[in-house]
């Protein structure tokens, strides 16, 4: 067993220790805080999200809605009524990437937190009643995301950006995709994408190292062993499309998007930080905000990103406008994110920028989750614990000259596909 002291952290007076340590391979981090008798874990399996369902679209969506409906010895609402009666929160959620378990109480609760997680994952509710129920709530929410024109242009966008790859797809995927999935592809999913080789356990709160390791093996127990999984990359597409949706709406709801040829690894990532920031990702103040809101007042907001991950990278944005400035405001999107790879950043846009990155650390560092992700992310990128405690430190002596040599080297920006969704034509 190893151990390191990875980072150390000053809050409000107290002395704060993030630890990181390894139980038969499985990588530990924990902070101790005793200030409340609380104690929360998050589990993450990496790689088992929805980019993990192959064929089985959906799979790992419906995987977590069916380990909420608890074991399949107490059933839904006996299982639920143990976790309210010692006020335990367990949660089992499916991303793209990653499906994660979150699990917090009170200390005194929380061995009986981890006996009904474990009680979940061994004997899962794999039911013909809650594979019904979780369907029913599936279709349910589908109906309801179909009028919420955000995800439907987003959704859209990434059909565009990542055609005929995992990421085209969300997470719940469709309803028919939905409907097809068994309780045999669950329970298939739940073996091999659950399994003690993918998984990093994330501890905070009244604990000591001891009580962490403890909780660990138990649940680690619990695991069944399993493949690792290497997860493919994909880049943004940039064939320019422009695709339109017509939809009962006040408003155009316009998502964009293009390449960005850059890894989530990369050196240079603290150059995109910056660049991203003033371009687009700080809302009042960023250039898409100034020219498209401020001066012209063409939409409420105006936003736009850099998006780095394992699997993925790309560049997107987003505004909603009033359905006469809709193609006068897609012109004006293309204008600025042109005339900022061709003539970068300004030193005034560059200083505000550093200001508030580094200014803002402490906020991002404020709650023990905040801390425990931060130090999740250097790890699940493969870096140093304290890598991104590093890049504030380079963007700290980001000159000018640098920044823009990024910037105007990175000209795949400006291949940009739309997918707008906007209002439905009147009948002449």
């Amino acid at each position: 067993m190893v151990r390191f002291c990875a980072v150390l952290l000053l809050l409000q007076g107290f002395a704060l220790a993030m630890n990181i340590e390894y139980i038969e391979n499985v990588p530990l981090l924990y902070e101790e805080d005793h200030k409340l008798p609380i104690v929360s874990l998050q589990i993450v399996f990496s790689g088992s999200g929805s980019i993990s369902d192959g064929n089985n679209l959906g799979a790992a969506y419906l995987t977590s809605a069916l380990l909420r409906e608890g074991s399949k010895k107490l059933g839904s609402v006996a299982f639920a009524r143990a976790l309210e009666e010692k006020a335990i929160n367990l949660d089992f959620h499916a991303g793209k990437e990653n499906f994660s378990i979150s699990i917090s109480s009170l200390k005194e609760q929380f061995d009986d937190g981890v006996d009904l997680l474990i009680a979940v994952l061994q004997d899962p509710n794999l039911t013909k009643d809650a594979l019904k129920k979780i369907k029913i709530i599936a279709q349910g929410e589908f109906g309801s995301l179909e009028n919420n024109f955000d995800y439907v242009a987003d959704r859209g966008l990434n059909e565009i950006l990542f055609k005929n790859t995992p990421l085209m797809r969300p997470v719940m995927s469709d309803p028919k995709s939905v409907e097809k999935i068994s309780l045999n592809t669950i329970g298939a999913h739940i073996k091999t994408a659950l399994v003690k080789e993918r998984v990093t356990l994330l501890f905070g709160g009244d604990l000591s190292d001891q009580e962490a390791k403890k909780w660990s093996k138990k649940i680690l127990n619990a695991l069944p062993n399993g493949k690792t999984i290497a997860l493919d990359f994909y880049e943004a597409q940039g064939d320019e499309q422009t695709q339109t949706i017509e939809r009962e709406t006040e408003q155009a709801y316009i998502y964009f998007g293009a390449p960005f040829n850059l890894r989530y690894d990369d050196e240079e990532g603290y150059k995109a930080t910056a660049a991203s920031f003033i371009l687009g990702a700080s809302g009042f103040g960023s250039r898409l905000m100034e020219e498209i809101r401020v001066k012209r007042g063409l939409a409420y907001g105006a936003y736009s990103y850099v998006n780095l991950s394992l699997a993925s990278s790309g560049f997107s944005g987003h505004l909603q406008t009033k359905i006469e400035s809709q193609e006068e405001a897609i012109k004006l999107v293309k204008e600025v994110i042109s005339g900022f790879v061709k003539n970068g950043a300004t030193q005034k846009e560059l200083d505000e920028a550093r200001k508030f990155i580094l200014g803002s650390e402490p906020l991002r560092n404020e709650t023990m989750s905040q801390r425990l992700h931060r130090t999740y992310g250097d790890f699940y990128r493969k870096k140093p614990i304290g890598w991104q405690k590093e890049q504030l430190k380079k963007i700290e002596k980001l000159t000018l000259k640098e920044l823009n040599e990024f910037i105007a080297a990175h000209p795949e920006i400006l291949r940009l596909s739309f997918f707008i969704v906007t209002q439905t034509r009147q009948a002449d």
